[in-house]
């Protein structure tokens, strides 16, 4: 995927809900406008990289885009578990994200004792690979320190690596 790593940010809004209610594994939901500016070479699947909210620590994560078969979604979405332990929620706040890496695609489960281990080894797998010096540099990436209005700044011309910043609108 030529657009990896991929930045962006956006505001966290309330998605289904499931993801700490039914699977134990609480996401972070990007509004439709981001999802829908992803480059055409982002597939569907499982990703893994870097995420802080708003000018918070950098945390690593795993990242679904996608229908997420197993509960038939008809909206393409992209949920964000940060690997942290959060004491409150985070809806409204700025969430930033490096996609650094794909895990695999999407799939279909029979239940959702299956998807909860998927997720669990996409965890693993994600926190084994983010240790990589290539991965772990762009925890430090400037993207993560600069602070931007996502109603009125346009991406940089000069991207902080090799991509632009998509600030989701």
């Amino acid at each position: 995927m030529k657009s990896l790593p991929y930045f962006c940010r956006g505001e966290v809004v309330r998605g289904f809900g499931r993801g700490s209610k039914e699977l134990g594994i609480p996401t972070a939901n990007f509004p439709v406008s981001v999802v829908d500016h992803l480059p055409a070479d982002i597939d569907t699947g499982i990703y893994y990289g870097w995420a802080c909210v708003g000018t918070g620590d950098v945390f690593k994560m795993v990242m679904s885009i996608g229908w997420n078969p197993y509960y038939k979604n008809t909206k393409k979405s992209m949920e964000t578990h940060v690997i942290h332990t959060f004491n409150e929620d985070f809806y409204g706040e700025i969430l930033n994200v490096v996609m650094v890496g794909y895990i695999r695609p999407e799939r279909r489960y029979d239940s959702l004792e299956a998807l909860i281990a998927a997720i669990n080894n996409d965890i693993e797998e994600a926190k084994l690979k983010l240790e990589l010096p290539e991965h772990l540099k762009l925890k430090e990436d400037n993207f993560f320190t600069s602070v931007t209005s996502l109603s009125s700044a346009p991406p940089p011309t000069t991207p902080s690596t090799s991509q632009t910043i998509m600030n989701g609108h």
